[in-house]
Order: structure tokens, then sequence, then C-alpha cells
């Protein structure tokens, strides 16, 4: 792996680390973020290398979670910022409106080559939110130049998590972060997640996980359904991996009834799972993927829509159509753009994604001891270089954290864990309390070893804290 050279970099003293974090108190507005993080000695970083972070007292942290399931190639890549910095100097900005410059054009092309089936249109925006939102434009705008002006409506998974924006906060189904900013837009109904279904459970036509969709559709017609929105692997009730033959039951749905169906692989693709997309693991091609985090390894921010080409194709040849009425400032970027090809390509001449494939069955086995030897671990989900550890107060006698347990273990004892640890993960409270787990792609046998050996200390220090 290629790094930059740190050797030089000096650590803040204290004193400045303490001028930064109250700095950030007044003027950072960070984001989802509570009060008593906010008023906590939080981790100020100054730089990072391979898998590991370094804050400004010199404290070198595990990043368990790859930033937020993104920096899949590791920190520090010269090759990667240095195609980067090359592109700022050659060519800081062009839109892509009604014009085109090479990074975007050549970033398209690779993805292109990557996605499966006929995906081979990309709309780049700069996040996963704008990603999912791009997707609910186009399947509305979609339908409307096949003279199906009626398809406005959504579905998507009890629990799911598909972004921030009004559109994607609507397909959305966690209560407390739509609460505050309800009404959303009308007509998207929900269905049971696969919590509880794995592996063989079946025909998956059979499960009532699978006949909810059907259920729904009739209830609203099949005429005003736009787009079904799914993840290859759910992450909001953490790290959720659908049955067999599940997906391929929804893509039967979708077909049956003229719906789009949206994969959102915004933490899912580029490799997390072992795949360059979804694909891979549920073997069925979507009418959309929508992808960010991995494209550029968190190196640069970008997000965006891959579609069928003949749905592109037929909208620009509708008299109704004629041009997709959505576009960003800074979407496709030129820095951006350069950023994800080399991220990308690097990916690629590295065998990274067979790097999760070779260790990511010895990372689950290592997971499933340490299950087995803790009596706070309810359940191990997940695959490839992603999971979730669902907690509970004591898997023996059966016994369920009560609110105030969830809440210490949430807001008190795991952050004060991962400090005490430096490891780096992610407390999650949606539906249950998780651990969730999400190491760069590029984490090798030392790295994994640390990653496992924090683990088993945070459970530890939850069963001391939790009687």
């Amino acid at each position: 792996m290629t790094t930059m050279d740190t050797a030089t970099t000096t650590s803040a003293t204290g004193t400045d680390t303490g001028r930064l974090r109250d700095s950030a108190r007044r003027h950072l507005f960070q984001h989802f973020t509570r009060r008593d993080q906010r008023d906590a000695d939080f981790p100020v970083f100054t730089r990072a290398e391979g898998c590991h972070l370094i804050s400004t007292d010199g404290k070198r942290y595990l990043d368990g979670l790859a930033g937020l399931f993104c920096v899949n190639m590791g920190h520090g890549r010269s090759d990667i910022a240095e195609a980067g910095a090359k592109q700022i100097h050659q060519l800081a900005y062009a839109s892509n409106w009604g014009m085109v410059h090479e990074p975007a054009v050549a970033a398209a092309e690779l993805i292109a080559e990557l996605a499966p089936g006929n995906l081979g249109t990309t709309f780049f925006v700069n996040s996963g939110s704008e990603a999912v939102e791009t997707a609910i434009k186009f399947a509305r705008q979609y339908h409307r130049s096949q003279g199906q002006p009626q398809r406005t409506k959504f579905i998507s998974r009890k629990m799911a998590y598909h972004g921030v924006t009004m559109g994607a906060l609507s397909v959305t189904q966690l209560p407390k972060i739509k609460a505050p900013f309800e009404p959303l837009l009308d007509g998207v109904r929900s269905v049971p997640n696969t919590l509880g279904y794995t592996g063989d459970c079946g025909p998956a036509e059979e499960l009532d996980i699978i006949q909810a969709y059907e259920k729904v559709i009739q209830e609203e017609g099949p005429e005003t359904i736009a787009a079904i929105f799914a993840e290859p692997v759910q992450n909001g009730r953490g790290a959720l991996v659908a049955p067999d033959g599940y997906w391929k039951a929804l893509r039967a749905i979708c077909d049956k009834y003229g719906i789009l169906l949206v994969s959102d692989e915004v933490i899912c693709s580029f490799g997390r799972l072992g795949y360059w997309f979804g694909e891979g693991l549920t073997g069925v091609v979507p009418d959309i993927i929508t992808f960010a985090k991995g494209s550029t390894s968190g190196y640069a921010p970008l997000g965006g829509m891959i579609a069928r080409e003949e749905l592109v194709d037929q909208l620009y040849a509708s008299e109704q159509g004629g041009v997709f009425t959505h576009g960003a400032t800074w979407g496709g970027h030129p820095v951006a753009t350069a950023v994800a090809h080399a991220n990308i390509s690097a990916m690629r001449d590295e065998d990274v994604l067979g790097n999760v494939q070779r260790r990511g069955p010895g990372l689950r086995a290592d997971l499933d001891k340490l299950a087995a030897a803790h009596r706070s671990v309810k359940d191990v989900r997940g695959t490839g270089y992603f999971y979730a550890l669902e907690l509970m107060a004591d898997r023996d006698s059966g016994r369920e954290f009560t609110d105030e347990e969830s809440l210490k273990v949430l807001r008190e004892i795991l952050p004060a864990s991962f400090e005490r640890t430096g490891v780096i993960l992610r407390g999650d409270d949606r539906g249950a309390t998780m651990l969730m787990v999400s190491p760069p792609l590029v984490a090798g046998e030392e790295e994994l070893s640390e990653l496992v050996h924090g683990i088993d200390g945070m459970l530890s220090d939850v069963e001391a804290a939790i009687g």
C-alpha cells in the first residue's frame, strides 16, 4: 500500500487540543451529535495512516468503522491524494451540464465496466443521500415519461436508513430521525425487514416478508408504485443479510408489476461485502444502484446513481421526457471523479476485494467466538467486512437491557471503552443495542487481531458495568 510520509508530522499540545475542542463546540455544528457528546472530551484527529487515526495528543486509534463505512482503501494513500492534487492543477472545475470533462467520463466508464448487467449510465452527485434523492426523482420522472404519471409511490423496509435529504428521508424507515421533519413525501409504505430470516428458510416467495410486498402493492394499486428500495445488507437494525432467494423473489415482483428495483448500495458497494456491487451477494441485477462512500474511500465527496442504459434512453426518447430535470453544481466534480477513478483502480489492481473474501470468513468466526464467550452478545450478523453485534444484559438468563441500561451502554460504557481500547466502532440504537463493525477493506491479520481484541475488551466492559 502506498502511504504518505507522516514521520515529520508533530502532534499538538494538550492546550491546542483543548482550544480546538472549545472552538468546535462554539463554531462547528457537528453532525448527528448529542449535547452530551458535544460537551465531552471528544478526540481531535490530526492525521491518519493505514487503518489508524492519530489524535492531536499522539494516540493511535484503530479505525474499526472505516470512518463511516467509507475508508475502504485505508488512510494516507499518496497515489489517491496525488490524483486529486494533479486534477486541481489541471482542471479544478467544469460542470456536466451540456458538456463533460475527462475525469467524470473516465470514472463513469470504469464504473460501467464493473457494474452488473446493463447498468451502464452513472449520474454523479456528492453523497449517499443525494444518490437516493436522485433515484427517487429519476423513478418518478421515468414513469411520467412513459405515460404513467400516477406511479409516484415507494416501498422500503422497516428500520432502513436511506439518507437525510427530504426525499431520501421519506423512504427511510427510522421514526426518530423522521419525526422532526414531518410531513415528508406522501405515498411511502414500509414492509418488514429480514430480521430473523437467514440462509435457507424455504421457498422465498412463500415467506411473509416477501408476501408483505404483494399485500402493500395490492392495497396501494400496482399502477401507482414507482420503485422499491432495499439494501443488499440492511444497515439499520444491524447488518441484516436476506435469506436465500429473497432478492430473486423481489426481482420477480418488480418485473410482474413494472416497478423499478433500487438497490441502495451506499455502504455495500465497492467491496464492503467482498464484491464490487450487491449483485455478487444477491445474484440479482437491479434497475438502479445508488452508491457513495467506498467509491472514493472518503478521499473526496462523491455519490451517484447507476441506471440501466435503456431506462435512460427511454426517458430521453419520450415526448414527455427529453431531459432529466435534476442536477447540482458539484455533481461529477473533476477532482472527486479523478479521486474515484484512482481509488477504484487501486482497489482492482491490488485485489482488495479478494482480501475481503479471504479474510471475511475468519473475521466472522472470531466474532462468533467472542459471542460464545460473552453473555452480553445476543447475535452476530453480517458478511464480508460488515457486521453487527446485537447486545443484551445476559444471554444465559434471557435478560434484555432496560431502557436505562441501554442508554448507559451506548452513551457511557462504549464511548469510554473505545477510548480505553483505542478501537473506534459505533454504538447503534436503531431497534436494539448494537455494536457496528466495519474495518477498512485493506485490513490484514494484524489489524483484524487488534480489532477483535478491542471488541473483546468492550464486551467485558459492558458486562462489568451491567449486572
